[in-house]
């Protein structure tokens, strides 16, 4: 768990490997994943590097499985996965292998694709021929019929039916054309033959199979009469251009029905050769789903290997590999052993080198994470990456981000809906990863599977505070007040209140959260909401902020930053304390000093009221007091302004104290380095630029006076946007944090909104009609319950508080200028190229 709360110290590695034992350590790296690799040849293009050519064989292996996955999936056969642990990286020599089975398999799959598709397109054209031998017998037997003579005289006119007093014999020609191109197809032949032409058409009911696209179509049988060549050879011309097929079709019935004779025998013919060759052809491809997964990691694998490998550098022997990498301090034995076994398996009798560097590099930032962790961790890396070695935030937004999500969605019902969502996630969550539901929306709700659990369980917790349910109250322990309102005053008076300064209050506070009462005090139950959480928020963003500053004392001690702790750490909690600090202070005086009517430590005498609620004063008007040097004057003679003697003075030496801190923290690290650096040039050695991350003189020399001015003027540059966004933050960030209280105000008073507009209502209803009423006003009510008052309220709730963790919280001692530890491993190289498939 150490390096949940600090990233892993990070070592720069040289790695000198033999040629022959190059692959295969570099595999067991690849299965280990705690090494990243620099490229040792910037310069180098990627086609001119030494392993090139393997990785282009491995790419056209990959391409052949993708065509062998892509058959596999329009053919409805399922991949199996791997079984247990993923095959190991073949070695190079399986490569040969490798690529003649997918060659085989490959010119196999595609001869009989071909050999398929020609089938296909004959019984396409068999079938086509069928369909045109059907129809067309009826529409000769309606040329046929004495009824359709006035037609064709229409057509052709009285004397083009009749040539020398004989019967002039047309043409025709029959063909099949999409269904879709039938009224543009009858429009063109209407116009460019000038009307000259007789169409028939009609409709295959089947729909055909096409053999390029294996979609399914319809289309129409036509045939087409007309007289004369110069027709037929403009009619042959439209129906090229429509796409429309032509089959020969015999003038004579008999002949007509001895083709159709012919055609039924060649397509059962058909039939039967077209099932061998998808006998075939399945066969094929079930064998190939059998290893396709397995054969894909393979390949994935190489190819990594062989693309590692060409980050490497040749020595001038070009017998050895030298790579340089970065790797946790504490696996260096792991790595040692991987390389080890790596070594053995080529057989090579020269062990590998891996030697440390030394560097003036940013080390790359690693922190290790679990299942649960990892969630948490994003939240962070979303904002930016840790600086090398510096205090992660994560563990502790495990516990303050769905805290603070459930002050603002505080409510026991809609928490433990967004609970049991989570908790079902999580308790389903290997069947859940096997799915592998490619939606990215459900994604982002399963990443973060454990954030939503502990939200919805904290803010169940919130809601019993609260005493709020669906906007409804649990009465547990009963009340502490007394009902002192008779019939019918409650019936008579639709807002209610409840008065403290009376004594219907008994003087014994409520033992767990909001007393069940001030429900029905719909008068004045905002105001009390209101003071109690907003008073809740400040107190609560306050202590979030300290705790920031404090975690900056953590960086600083591990940095060695000494002036950093006198000029920054120092001035920063002081100035928070005395200013916030004592503000909230003064709310729990405020909360324990003054009771309502009788005050809090028991007397019962009227004349008492010093102590009471009638002269608590403003916690807010004593804080604009406090920073304007400024006595209020209470109106009420009996009262008095202050809480306890000597406040005015204190609260003046207070301000002035947050005044001197300002100055510090603008120019004391400023000073310090100068000192530092008077320091150096006295004892005769040459000034060198102080490091302003860690306080501590190093670096290259400084060679001039300007240059040294220079750094120094960044340096007061850099405190002086620092001291102005801490002071002007301090304040911002804690009106910040009444955001708690007022998405807390909305989603209380949209649920009450819900209940009052529907659910109660459907309460209300009486009878048979009233149960189908409620049983419909139910389902809207719940409807609008969890789309809106979980869903948005709860997105709402959430993009707050993580803005409270990114600005409010971790602006304090958070830089996050740090990059990744992205090492070379095979599980994620496998995961993002699966994600990428889908």
């Amino acid at each position: 768990m150490g390096s949940l709360f600090r990233s892993e110290e990070m070592t720069l590695c040289q790695l000198f490997l033999q040629s022959e034992a190059a692959y295969a350590c570099v595999s067991e790296l690849g299965e280990l994943g705690l090494v990243q690799f620099r490229d040792l040849n910037p310069d180098v293009n990627a086609f001119q590097r030494k392993f090139v050519n393997e990785v282009r064989r491995c790419d056209e292996m990959e391409r052949k499985l993708r065509y062998l996955e892509k058959e596999i999936r329009k053919d409805g056969i399922p991949m199996l996965e791997i079984p247990g642990e993923c095959p190991e990286a073949p070695q190079p020599r399986e490569m040969i292998d490798l690529e003649a089975t997918f060659e085989k398999l490959e010119n196999e799959l595609r001869e009989v694709n071909q050999n398929a598709e020609a089938l296909k397109r004959n019984y396409l054209e068999l079938t086509e021929l069928k369909h045109i031998l059907r129809k067309t017998q009826v529409f000769f037997d309606e040329m046929a019929d004495p009824s359709r003579e006035e037609e064709q005289v229409t057509l052709l006119g009285e004397e083009g039916l009749m040539a020398g007093g004989q019967a002039l014999k047309l043409g025709f020609v029959a063909g099949v054309i999409l269904r879709e191109r039938i009224p543009a197809f009858e429009r063109m032949l209407w116009r460019a033959c000038r009307g000259n032409v007789f169409l028939r058409q009609a409709e295959i009911d089947t729909p055909l199979e096409d053999p390029s696209s294996s979609d399914q179509v319809y289309k129409s049988v036509f045939i087409i009469f007309f007289q004369g060549d110069q027709l037929k050879t403009r009619v042959k011309k439209i129906c090229e251009g429509f796409r429309a097929t032509l089959y020969p079709c015999p003038e004579a019935p008999a002949d007509r029905r001895e083709m159709a004779m012919g055609v039924m025998t060649r397509i059962e013919d058909l039939n039967t050769v077209l099932g061998q060759t998808q006998d075939h052809r399945h066969r094929v491809l079930v064998a190939a789903a059998k290893n396709i997964r397995n054969w894909f990691v393979k390949v994935r694998k190489i190819k990594a290997i062989y693309h590692t490998l060409n980050l490497f550098n040749l020595d001038v022997t070009q017998k050895c590999l030298i790579a340089e990498c970065w790797v946790p301090a504490l696996d260096m034995e792991t790595i040692q052993l991987a390389l080890r076994r790596g070594t053995e398996r080529s057989g090579s009798s020269v062990p590998p080198i891996l030697n440390r560097m030394e560097t003036m590099e940013d080390p790359p930032t690693y922190n290790r994470n679990n299942k649960f962790t990892i969630a948490f961790q994003n939240l962070i890396y979303a904002y930016g990456v840790a600086t090398y070695r510096e205090v992660n935030p994560a563990p502790y937004t495990i516990i303050t981000f769905p805290f603070l999500f459930a002050v603002m969605f505080g409510d026991l019902g809609h928490g433990a809906l967004m609970a049991i969502f989570g908790f079902w996630m999580c308790y389903k969550e290997k069947p859940l990863q096997a799915k592998k539901i490619d939606s990215e929306i459900w994604n982002i709700f399963f990443g973060g599977r454990y954030i939503i659990l502990l939200m919805g369980l904290f803010s169940m917790y919130t809601g019993l505070i609260y005493n709020d349910i669906f906007s409804k109250s649990l009465n547990i322990f009963g009340s502490s007040w007394r009902n002192n309102y008779n019939i019918s005053t409650l019936e008579t008076n639709k807002l209610l209140q409840l008065n403290p300064d009376s004594w219907d209050y008994l003087q014994a506070p409520y033992p767990f959260g909001i007393d069940p009462v001030w429900q029905l005090a719909e008068a004045n139950k905002i105001i009390f909401m209101n003071a109690y959480k907003m008073k809740i928020s400040i107190i609560i963003g306050v202590f979030h902020m300290l705790f920031g500053v404090c975690m900056s004392l953590w960086n600083h001690l591990y940095f060695k930053r000494r002036i950093s702790i006198y000029v920054e750490f120092i001035p920063q909690i002081i100035f928070l304390t005395v200013l916030f600090f004592y503000m909230v202070l003064l709310m729990f005086m405020k909360w324990t000093f003054y009771g309502a009517t009788i005050d809090n430590f028991g007397s019962k005498d009227p004349d008492i009221v010093k102590s009471s609620g009638f002269c608590a004063p403003s916690i807010l008007i004593t804080f604009i007091n406090m920073m304007l040097f400024k006595t209020d004057e209470n109106p009420r003679t009996q009262c008095d302004p202050t809480m306890y003697p000597g406040q005015i003075g204190l609260q003046k030496f207070f301000v002035l104290v947050a005044l001197v801190c300002v100055p510090v923290m603008l120019f004391g690290k400023p000073y310090f380095i100068m000192q530092e650096r008077k320091k150096r040039a006295l004892q005769g050695q040459q000034p060198l630029a102080e490091n302003a991350e860690n306080g501590t003189a190093g670096g290259a020399p400084v060679p001039t006076s300007h240059h040294q001015e220079e750094e120094i003027s960044e340096v007061f540059i850099h405190q002086a946007i620092h001291t102005i966004e801490y002071v002007l933050g301090s304040i911002s960030h804690t009106a910040s944090y009444l955001r708690l209280w007022a998405l807390s105000l909305a989603h209380a008073q949209l649920a009450e909104v819900a209940w009052n507009m529907l659910l109660r209502k459907g309460l209300k209803s009486a009878g048979y009609e009233g149960g189908v009423f409620l049983y419909v006003v139910f389902a809207g009510w719940a409807a609008i319950s969890v789309s809106i008052l979980v869903l948005m309220e709860g997105l709402s709730a959430f993009l707050h508080t993580l803005r409270l963790h990114w600005v409010e919280f971790q602006s304090k001692f958070y830089a996050g200028e740090g990059y990744l530890f992205q090492p070379f491993s095979f599980e994620v190289i496998l995961d993002s190229a699966g994600q990428a498939e889908e």
